[in-house]
């Protein structure tokens, strides 16, 4: 195995590390010292639980551990689903000494941590993230949770994990277009706090498509060390974390409207902060060069945009009006400022924001 960053979600008695290597879920050794417990369950899906969970039993050196398989797809986040995980700990009568594993993308991460969080009131788990965007986003930083009908991740609680290990080697198993999604989060950071970092995939575009490892493992270590940075000041949103959400808000309102079906939850993020930076522009925040170069990033990643057919402009509303980012019934949205400066405003014209969705949707 070659380790190739290490580093610390500093949270005080919450703290936790973060792996990330190639190779790392081959050395069973170092594997299992970071599952040790007296029980594990490890919840994955169908497509993972093929490829990684025979290794997570070996490392264990048999330990008793239970695998946990659910259904793969962001349209099995549901209360329903989590229950079946319940139905197992119950059966193995796990105790909040023992640890769940997720092993698995963001789906997985977020119902195993919302599965922690609630079983016996809290337990401990650790997050194996096997996709792009699980690995620079939804396992760090504790917020875990599932899908409701009306909206994406409506019900959740924040859960640390015990340790995030990513292995690259995982990535190697991901189709282009998984591997696509998740460089829309890398993006991400970088648009709202990095202009180095945002001239850094501009210059390392294809080499990140390609899968080069260092590239891959820059990009990677870049973003959690932003997140973890993040998360440290503001564990639980109330200001500064907000910020993670750019873009998200008309995201989650495609990936709900359309079923989380049809578009990736990154394809969806990417298409919703062009359409945040171009809300931007409209406020008379950015200029269109901004605008023309995030647009053009995208695109060079391979990322799904054109949004137009995919939903009305009426149920794009409705959706982002429930948003659980809204306050006083007013809805929060993330505009920039320049690349590499976002903040957090409910001040925005709301003809801006219905131009913009009538450009981008009708």
């Amino acid at each position: 195995m070659t380790l190739l960053h290490s580093m610390t979600v500093p949270l005080g008695e919450r703290s936790y590390p973060i792996y990330i290597g190639d190779g790392l879920l081959r050395d069973v050794t170092w594997l299992g010292d970071v599952l040790k417990a007296r029980k594990a369950a490890i919840v994955t899906n169908d497509v993972v639980a093929p490829l990684y969970a025979a290794t997570l039993h070996d490392a264990r050196q048999g330990a008793e551990t239970y695998d946990i398989v659910l259904p793969d797809g962001e349209s099995h986040k549901t209360l329903a689903t989590a229950s079946t995980i319940f139905d197992r700990l119950i059966d193995h009568r796990f105790a909040r000494d023992d640890v769940i594993v997720a092993l698995g993308g963001g789906v997985i991460g977020d119902m195993a941590g919302f599965a922690a969080a609630c079983y016996q009131r809290g337990m401990a788990f650790i997050q194996i993230p096997t996709t792009l965007l699980a690995q620079v986003d939804s396992s760090v930083g504790g917020k875990t949770g599932v899908n409701h009908p009306l909206g994406k991740n409506m019900i959740g609680a924040f859960h640390q994990p015990r340790a995030v290990v990513i292995d690259l080697a995982t990535l190697r198993s991901l189709s282009s277009r998984e591997l696509r999604a998740g460089l829309a989060e890398v993006v991400k950071y970088a648009v709202i706090c990095d202009p180095k970092f945002f001239d850094w995939l501009e210059s390392n575009a294809e080499k990140l498509l390609t899968g080069d490892v260092d590239a891959l493992g820059y990009a990677i270590h870049h973003s959690c060390k932003t997140k973890a940075t993040i998360v440290a000041r503001d564990e639980r949103e109330h200001g500064e974390r907000a910020l993670l959400n750019f873009g998200h808000t008309f995201g989650h309102a495609i990936e709900s409207v359309t079923g989380y079906s049809r578009w990736l939850h990154g394809e969806a993020v990417a298409a919703g902060m062009l359409m945040a930076t171009s809300l931007s522009e409209r406020c008379g925040l950015i200029s269109g060069r901004d605008v023309a170069r995030v647009a053009l990033l995208l695109q060079r990643l391979g990322l799904r945009t054109e949004t137009r057919g995919e939903l009305t402009v009426d149920a794009a509303r409705r959706a982002m009006s429930i948003d659980k980012k809204a306050k006083d019934g007013r809805m929060r949205l993330i505009l920039l400022r320049s690349v590499g400066q976002a903040f957090v405003s409910d001040d925005y014209p709301t003809d801006a924001l219905m131009a913009t969705l009538e450009a981008h949707l009708s």
